[in-house]
């Protein structure tokens, strides 16, 4: 350990940190626009100038490694004069349409702007030629508003380890994007939109649909339903100054019937759809594996995650074949909604509209992939992310706070709490294990309140063993098999797991999650995502879990009554007509 002073207050912290790190741990916050958590930090804004004792000049905290007895203070005249000179210079440079902008009143720069007493634009800079990039289904890119912070290249260059985005040019000329002035859609971008969660201004933000929704709700002859997934119930609470982790699921199915939706749906429901199929699909590629001996691709990876998928197609389209053929729940939902609940409806297919509240800007990108349309119509039609769900709530004046709890409508509104934990890294390899060891001993998962605590919590990379023992007859060729699994989240993750199994190492099922901590963590929650939020809805997401009497898959009503009255059962002819697709090496 060492000590330092900061603002003449002795601080004893680690001896390997930063300045930056060494004040937050005082409980002393130094402003930023360019830090990210946990990553390699930057220097690039300079908002977070300190004076050091005996050093030339003021220092970036986030670079400047401490040293036994250094003495910092971080809200002097000089400290304070030369953040707002820093703070006066982006703004003569940023593209100013702050009453109309997206992140009005939710942008970093303005808030810092008013933090520091900047009241007028003290210099009129010229400005480079602006550019508007919105060629991807998912994402928008204005470069009139960047102010070359960094933070979207580092989460797509050492986060995500996707490579769209560079700084480009010197000086004045600088800026940030694509390589050659390439659009987003030319190059390998998948979507994620983790830059969007972590730009501090409206540089890059999700392409919105909520005019789209508005105009399909006010036409007389469409029929609106609405899909919600399982971790906008522990996010869209924080838009309207509820704690992180609040769960606010009944005031938000409130919500959407205020908005004028026709139905609310769960994701869920096709959550614990999507694990009969995909349970299904591993069990048989065992099955042929151990008891044909023919040639089968394993491990088995998850395909809920659109970003890892575009992943994959770009980068290790050799294991393509290795990925569920499964949809993810939000197709799934789109096509039996066209379909199944349309018939029971009475409703024409070509009358239904699906709206998909997801957390996921990549969603956006899924809803219009060729492939999702088993309904003979595009199965989704319209996208909303957490925060266009809660601007549409502000827009109508819906007071959320005093609303009552309600429930969803049936059928295809009741999830099991497995479906819940979807929305969790580790959630959906926790979900699929609990159905599958059931359906193969015929006795529930024997684990502590059915939690498989290996692949729980926020570490990158997650492995567990079960020893699979006691099987039916039907499945005695699993008997004593230690079935062994891997969960990834950020994409970076996932090229070390897929790197471990290309060396070698044995899995059976592996779940990969695009974003941080899973769906919680998604590129179009909340801002500003932490680690401490995550594991706030995290924890949210298993509480909501636990609370609930049905908590496996494959003993959800709505989904036995599918099967029945429709699908037959898992894997069908019908089912894999709808539920299932497979996907292609792609080059841009």
């Amino acid at each position: 350990m060492t000590t330092v002073y900061i603002n003449k207050r002795p601080v004893e912290v680690e001896s390997v940190c930063t300045i930056y790190e060494a004040a937050a741990k005082a409980g002393i916050r130094i402003p930023t626009l360019c830090h990210v958590e946990n990553q390699h930090p930057k220097g690039a804004c300079r908002v977070c100038m300190v004076d050091v004792e005996g050093a030339k000049s003021m220092v970036a905290s986030c670079t400047t490694p401490i040293s036994d007895g250094m003495k910092i203070t971080t809200n002097s005249k000089n400290v304070r004069e030369a953040r707002k000179f820093v703070v006066e210079l982006l703004l003569s440079e940023h593209c100013g349409e702050c009453k109309t902008c997206v992140r009005n009143n939710d942008c970093e720069l303005q808030s810092l702007a008013l933090e520091l007493g900047v009241m007028d634009i003290t210099y009129e800079g010229e400005k480079l030629h602006r550019f508007i990039d919105d060629s991807t289904p998912a994402l928008i890119r204005d470069s009139g508003k960047c102010i070359k912070c960094r933070r979207c290249m580092t989460v797509c260059n050492e986060m995500q380890g996707v490579g769209s985005l560079f700084a480009q040019g010197r000086g004045f000329e600088s800026k940030i994007g694509p390589a050659f002035d390439q659009h987003l859609e030319g190059v390998t971008c998948v979507q994620c939109g983790q830059c969007a969660a972590v730009c501090p201004v409206g540089a890059i933000t999700e392409k919105e649909h909520i005019d789209f929704v508005w105009e399909a709700i006010e036409d007389p002859s469409k029929f609106v339903v609405v899909q919600t997934a399982p971790a906008i119930r522990a996010a869209l609470g924080e838009c309207f100054g509820y704690e992180p982790g609040t769960l606010v699921t009944g005031k938000m199915v409130s919500a959407l019937r205020l908005l004028g939706f026709d139905r609310v749906f769960d994701t869920n429901f096709t959550a614990d759809l999507t694990i009969m199929e995909e349970g299904t699909e591993l069990l048989l590629r065992l099955k042929k594996a151990l008891v044909d001996k023919q040639q089968v691709a394993l491990p088995q990876f998850t395909s809920c995650s659109p970003g890892w998928i575009k992943y994959a197609e770009y980068f290790y389209p050799e294991i393509l074949d290795n990925i569920s053929s499964c949809k993810s729940p939000q197709q799934m939902f789109g096509a039996v909604a066209k379909t199944y609940y349309a018939k029971k409806a009475g409703v024409d297919p070509k009358d239904v509209i699906v709206v998909s509240v997801m957390p996921c800007t990549a969603k956006k990108f899924e809803a219009q992939r060729p492939e999702m349309n088993g309904s003979g119509y595009q199965d989704v039609d319209f996208v909303l992310t957490t925060r266009e769900l809660a601007r549409m709530i502000k827009q109508t004046g819906i007071d959320f706070k005093a609303l009552v709890d309600d429930l969803m409508d049936s059928p295809m509104g009741s999830g099991s709490g497995a479906a819940d934990i979807f929305a969790n890294t580790g959630g959906v390899m926790e979900a699929a294990i609990r159905t599958a060891y059931e359906i193969v001993t015929g006795r529930e998962l024997p684990l502590e309140n059915l939690h498989l605590q290996p692949v729980i919590g926020l570490e990158g990379v997650k492995k567990a063993s079960l020893l699979i023992e006691g099987c039916k007859p039907e499945w005695s060729f699993l008997e004593g098999v230690e079935l062994k699994v891997g969960v990834a989240h950020g994409l970076g993750n996932a090229r070390k797991i897929i790197e471990a199994m290309r060396g070698g190492e044995e899995f059976h099922f592996i779940e990969v999650m695009t974003c941080p901590g899973g769906c919680i963590g998604g590129g179009g929650q909340p801002r500003f995502t932490t680690n401490e939020i995550r594991q706030k809805r995290i924890q949210a997401i298993y509480k909501e879990d636990e609370g609930k009497q049905l908590r496996k898959s494959h003993a959800n009503p709505e989904v036995l009554q599918i099967y029945e009255e429709f699908l037959e059962k898992p894997y069908s002819h019908l089912a894999h007509e709808l539920l299932h697709t497979k996907y292609y090496p792609r080059m841009n």
